[in-house]
């Protein structure tokens, strides 16, 4: 199957969907379960958003008409309310307690939202805009990316921002 930026990032919201339900499902004495998923859901989302933020959002924006333009704003607004607010809120209670239980359905019911935007408008747009052949270059540049020097440290400072760099085990 060709390589597609768009797949790639499709398949990163499903895995996010699925580590949002567990945490769900989870109970206040669950701390560990809690903690493990919150660490995964971090790993698996910052690299995602800071790509996208990045790289993908900025050619986005490059190509789009009036309504992409929207569709971008939206998509960055998005990313900051998740990033300055709802992460660090999240990452300030404390696992066991029903208000993390509170703080994590929203920050799955947000994310959900805003994968479903970019899923259902944004990636329909991006076809449109990126031939397959640049889809598929965008897929490759971001598996390079995340193994980059350049990686490290925005996601280092994302964790900090976000208070996904206070997660342990």
């Amino acid at each position: 199957m060709p390589r597609d930026i768009l797949k790639t990032l499709k398949q990163e919201h499903d895995m996010l969907r699925d580590l949002f339900e567990e945490m769900k499902s989870t109970t206040d004495r669950a701390s560990k379960t809690r903690t493990d998923l919150l660490k995964k859901i971090d790993e698996n989302l910052l690299p995602h958003a800071k790509w996208e933020e990045e790289v993908f959002y900025p050619a986005f924006r490059e190509r789009a008409d009036r309504e992409g333009l929207q569709t971008h704003a939206e998509a960055v607004q998005e990313h900051r309310a998740v990033e300055r607010t709802v992460m660090p809120d999240v990452h300030g209670t404390e696992v066991s307690t029903p208000e993390f239980a509170g703080r994590s359905k929203v920050f799955g019911e947000l994310t959900d939202h805003h994968a479903k935007e970019e899923e259902n408008t944004m990636f329909k747009m991006a076809r449109e805009m990126f031939t397959p052949e640049e889809r598929a270059d965008m897929d490759v540049q971001y598996e390079e990316w995340k193994q980059s020097p350049q990686a490290m440290a925005v996601l280092a400072e994302a964790a900090s921002q976000t208070g996904a760099d206070t997660v342990s085990n």
